[in-house]
């Protein structure tokens, strides 16, 4: 079968990579449509460590073609959408509805794939640039069939973790402000998810002047191409900062722009030795630096409501999808990412 493998150096589409059969409580998905991410190509340039050689995607969508022993909730046939939480579903932080904190699910890759009699790594417990996959039997949540693949594949990365921060970790109520930091897929879900929160005021900021009609599209009532006019619109700061950019700078940006008792919340990934800083005297008007993992989100819960809430009208995912790409085409969707031409660009199986 095909597939994105990264081999440390290079970054190829393979014809004859190899996927085990599901174990108990583990599922096989014929993945149709994976989102690219910025973390994928996080591997390829090591801001995020990982081992190789591994199958890139995280973000994906499919039809059940078997199940392990066990599974009941899925079954051959069903459309899912995968998360990357390959949670225990029975250690304390699972017990106390904290799954992304489950230890279980942390830096542990699994090897199901072989290519030329070699393992190869899982990225993010899913490898969803491959056209089948072996996931945990927990990351597979089932949605309507009504719902196109291709948009559906964004809920597990892109709408978890932009709409869960809003939802689940800032607890954004009506009438907040809140002033996002790059409107790139994560960033235009944060828009949507402080939209569907009530926010009163939602100011987008993004150096690229192209994205301002989408970013309003997906909620934002300002946009900026520069914070320098950030006070201008809220002038005692914002309730809420989220930066999704993963730069230092843009991080102290984020801090610097709170109001009294506001809240920044880091959602890009810098390197991993990035240190950042900030002005300790700012803090003491109860103001607070959240770190978020994936939206705080409960998949089997929030990928099931998201669904919901776009077939009613009120979360975009077709909006997203910019372009579609055969995976063949894989390079040209890096370039257009990377160029930021898309909001979210979609490989298809």
């Amino acid at each position: 079968m095909r597939g994105v493998i990264f081999d440390g150096k290079q970054v190829r589409v393979v014809t004859d990579l190899r996927v085990r059969e599901p174990g108990p409580g583990e599922v096989r998905v014929a993945i149709r449509a994976a989102g690219l991410c910025h973390s994928d190509l996080s591997v390829v340039d090591g801001t995020i460590p990982f081992p190789v050689p591994v199958v890139l995607g995280h973000e994906g969508a499919g039809v059940v073609e078997a199940v392990g022993g066990g599974v009941t909730h899925v079954a051959p046939g069903d459309h899912v959408a995968l998360s990357t939480l390959a949670n225990c579903g029975a250690c304390p932080e699972c017990d106390r509805g904290r799954p992304t904190m489950c230890r279980q699910a942390i830096g542990r890759p699994g090897r199901p794939f072989r290519l030329d009699g070699q393992p190869v790594h899982q990225f993010a417990a899913t490898s969803a640039f491959a056209e089948q996959t072996v996931v945990k039997a927990v990351q597979a949540v089932r949605i309507p069939d009504d719902v196109p693949l291709p948009s559906a594949a964004l809920i597990g990365c892109g709408v978890l973790t932009g709409v869960g921060a809003v939802l689940n970790r800032a607890r954004v109520d009506r009438g907040d402000s809140v002033l996002v930091i790059g409107t790139g897929g994560i960033g235009l879900n944060v828009l949507q998810g402080a939209r569907l929160a009530g926010a009163l005021r939602i100011v987008a900021v993004d150096a690229n002047p192209a994205k301002e009609e989408v970013a309003r599209r997906f909620g934002a009532t300002d946009f900026l191409t520069s914070a320098e006019g950030v006070r201008d619109i809220l002038p005692t700061g914002a309730d809420h900062a989220f930066e999704c950019v993963g730069r230092v700078e843009l991080i102290r940006l984020a801090i610097d722009a709170l109001d009294r008792h506001g809240q920044a919340i880091l959602l890009g990934v810098p390197p991993a030795t990035a240190e950042a800083s900030f002005r300790v005297s700012s803090m003491y008007l109860d103001k607070s630096i959240l770190g978020c993992r994936y939206g705080s989100s409960r998949p089997q819960r929030d990928i099931a409501l998201y669904a919901d809430l776009y077939r009613g009208g009120r979360l975009l995912l077709d909006e997203l999808v910019t372009r579609t790409y055969p995976v063949e085409d894989f390079e040209k969707a890096v370039r257009d990412a990377e160029a930021g031409r898309v909001a979210r660009g979609v490989l298809t199986f």
